[in-house]
């Protein structure tokens, strides 16, 4: 019976050793963009990309990235993501102090598992690309002198 009691325990801290984010929340999570239009190509500063929105893609928990949605037609927007500490991995760490130790804390700490990203999901709306400008109409001149005789002239009153 000692034998099982001991392999049990063993069994309940090596499990613990991982860190309560990293088991119960992973290191990655899914992250969705939206766009108006929808259509768009989506492509991260850290080599992520998906298309053509609404699209999603699971990312790394542990960094903030910039995120470039493109269209055709339409200015390229970029936007920056953050990675945040999230109430579910406070609450991950929170185990850690009961059951992982400073093991635990210190594997949460580094792999991300305690962050969320933000905004998630991102909904950009992107801008129609300017006309193209053209070219300026040369000044109006009137037709004949006499049309220009025509044209009143304000004059000053005493």
């Amino acid at each position: 019976m000692k034998v099982l009691v001991y392999i049990a325990s063993s069994l309940a801290l090596a499990s613990s050793l991982g860190g309560c984010a990293t088991v119960t929340r992973g290191t990655t999570t899914q992250f969705n963009v939206t766009s108006t239009p929808p259509g768009a190509a989506v492509t991260t500063s850290t080599g992520f990309s998906c298309s053509p929105t609404p699209c999603g893609m699971k990312v790394p928990r542990k960094d903030g990235f910039d995120v470039t949605v493109t269209k055709t037609g339409y200015t390229p927007k970029t936007l920056h993501v953050r990675s945040v500490v999230a109430g579910g991995g406070a609450a991950g760490m929170a185990g850690n102090i009961i059951l992982g130790g400073v093991i635990g804390m210190a594997v949460d700490g580094t792999d991300g598992a305690m962050n969320d990203l933000t905004p998630n999901p991102l909904d950009i709306t992107l801008e129609p690309e300017a006309a193209a400008q053209a070219a300026p109409a040369p000044a109006s001149q009137p037709a004949s002198p006499a049309a220009a005789a025509a044209v009143p002239t304000p004059t000053a009153k005493p």
